[in-house]
């Protein structure tokens, strides 16, 4: 007989993880309602008593998400992992094309393969984007704002405009595409993504897809303009459209990609926060460099 494991985070949504993993759980029968933050302390136990019949449904949000791929790295996973959102950004959720509240579906074959950044020596598989600039300092002010535990939900929006404004300062850019360096200044956000969304439905490489991540990731980049300019071209990030101001954003395609600051800044993966980081790598899965290498070879 087939089971049923929900892995909730009780962090997700700002705090309402655990309640809303309630509410669906009660409509999935005799499933196990487990605490993904106890669980993850050994997930070889919970997966070394799962079948092919069996199920992992992941209550969570993008960070969740991301967590959980990284600390599953190099297990046997022999039962299907399905996704129920609980977060608040949802970016994953959005690039899938679904909405909060949809039915949960298989991710099993959608989280293999992702690609890998390394920040300050460590290595880190990422789901939707690395956040390097205004991105990552709204995420170590929005955690700030958090661990003073008043309750109120983080408006990050709020602090993009406000950074822009007063508080945040560009930087220069060195990035290395592929082995070609290109140089930007006045940098503001320069994320290396691998599906079309982050920071709760921004766009900063609007054409790339999801299943790109066998070929190749995209650098999008705002640079080269005032704080006005800057503040009155973020709105159009949301569709997109800010890739219509050509002569300040920029997108770089590649597989293999340095992103190198002049100074320290906040970096945030699929929405988990590094403090003080001089430059970042990301690379292609071998395996999906494989499977690039073979599609190369056939043509």
């Amino acid at each position: 007989m087939s089971k049923t494991y929900i892995l909730y985070n009780p962090h997700s949504g700002n705090g309402s993880g655990k309640a809303k993993a309630e509410i669906f759980a009660a409509t999935c029968g005799d499933a196990a309602l487990l605490d993904l933050t106890e669980v993850c302390a050994d997930y070889k136990a919970l997966f070394d008593k799962t079948t092919a019949e069996d199920r992992v449904i992941i209550c969570g949000g993008d960070g969740t998400l991301n967590r959980f791929v990284n600390e599953v790295e190099g297990l046997e996973i022999p039962c299907d992992i399905l996704y129920y959102a609980t977060g608040t950004g949802n970016d994953f959720l959005r690039d899938m094309g679904k909405e909060e509240g949809a039915a949960p579906f298989s991710v099993k074959e959608i989280l293999q393969d992702l690609p890998i950044v390394t920040v300050n020596g460590k290595e880190w598989r990422f789901l939707n984007g690395v956040g390097y600039g205004i991105d990552g300092y709204c995420c170590e002010v929005g955690d700030q704002l958090r661990a003073k535990g008043d309750g109120k939900p983080i408006n990050y929006t709020a602090i993009a405009i406000k950074g822009l404004l007063f508080h945040y300062k560009p930087t220069n850019a060195r990035i290395t595409v592929d082995g070609k360096v290109h140089t930007f200044e006045k940098v503001w956000i320069a994320p290396t993504m691998v599906g079309r969304y982050y920071g709760g439905g921004m766009m900063p490489a609007p054409a790339q897809r999801r299943e790109d991540r066998l070929d190749h990731v995209s650098v999008g980049l705002m640079h080269h303009s005032g704080k006005l300019g800057t503040l009155m071209n973020f709105p159009n990030l949301f569709k997109g459209e800010h890739l219509k101001k050509k002569k300040s954003t920029a997108v770089l395609v590649g597989k293999e990609i340095r992103v190198e600051f002049d100074r320290p800044v906040a970096l945030q993966i699929d929405g988990e926060t590094v403090l003080h980081v001089s430059s970042y790598e990301v690379r292609l899965a071998k395996s999906a460099e494989r499977a690039a290498a073979k599609e190369t070879a056939a043509v």
